[in-house]
């Protein structure tokens, strides 16, 4: 921690390395902790009790964020016709076809957090899955961004849907709000997410499923959590 910044190592020292805190006192911590010179996200990172490798164990959905993200969130929607005049009336940033597609790969332009497509587009979005897919940006029946009612997925994405997938080492990072939420908010967004994944639990998990629990700001240090004193509503 040498070249650790004064503002990150008053941070650190507030926060005892070796506690398993509850999610109140951390989220109450990181709100109180020195500012940085900008409004910082604070991020839930939940190491769950699966196996990413099995396919009955991927863990992967939304939750309705109830004072969403803080940020404003690019969407492009796929869609002709009819369904692009209503994504467009709805607010969504990009809205196009195979033009888009053409965009994505000849220029490799990737300028949006989320993108939504109607059915009948998949056969154009589907070739574009190597670029999208490790992105997180590819649209998917399982978490509503495959759709024919696309004014309702662009408006709850930019209202502060948010889209969580497990990663390779069984954890799952998902941002709860910004700083200037206040120690409530953050708490609301937090429980939400936890209780959706509660939810999304597969049933090939065995054992302990809530491994552990960790808030941290954007430049600030992570904050353990006590995942048996965390009360979740499934």
């Amino acid at each position: 921690m040498a070249n650790s910044s004064k503002r990150h190592r008053t941070a650190l020292a507030k926060v005892d390395r070796e506690k398993r805190y509850s999610l109140e006192e951390a989220l109450q911590l990181a709100v109180e902790s020195d500012p940085a010179k900008f409004d910082e996200t604070v991020e839930l990172a939940v190491r769950l009790g699966v196996d990413p490798r099995q396919a009955d164990q991927n863990v992967r959905g939304t939750t309705q964020l109830p004072h969403g993200t803080g940020r404003s969130v690019r969407v492009l929607v796929f869609a002709k016709g009819e369904k692009a005049r209503e994504a467009q009336e709805a607010g969504a940033d990009f809205v196009g076809a195979d033009d888009l597609a053409t965009k994505i790969t000849g220029e490799g332009w990737l300028d949006f957090d989320s993108a939504i497509a109607t059915p009948d587009m998949m056969g154009v979005v589907g070739k574009l899955g190597k670029v999208l897919g490790p992105r997180g940006l590819m649209p998917n029946p399982k978490v509503g961004t495959v759709t024919m009612d696309v004014a309702k997925a662009v408006r709850e994405i930019k209202a502060g849907k948010v889209e969580y997938r497990v990663e390779k080492a069984g954890i799952v990072h998902v941002p709860i709000g910004k700083r200037s939420f206040g120690f409530e908010k953050l708490l609301d967004n937090a429980n939400s997410v936890l209780s959706s994944l509660v939810r999304a639990k597969p049933s090939a998990a065995k054992g302990v499923y809530l491994r552990s629990i960790a808030v941290s700001t954007t430049m600030g240090p992570g904050i353990k959590v006590d995942p048996l004193t965390t009360k979740v509503a499934a």
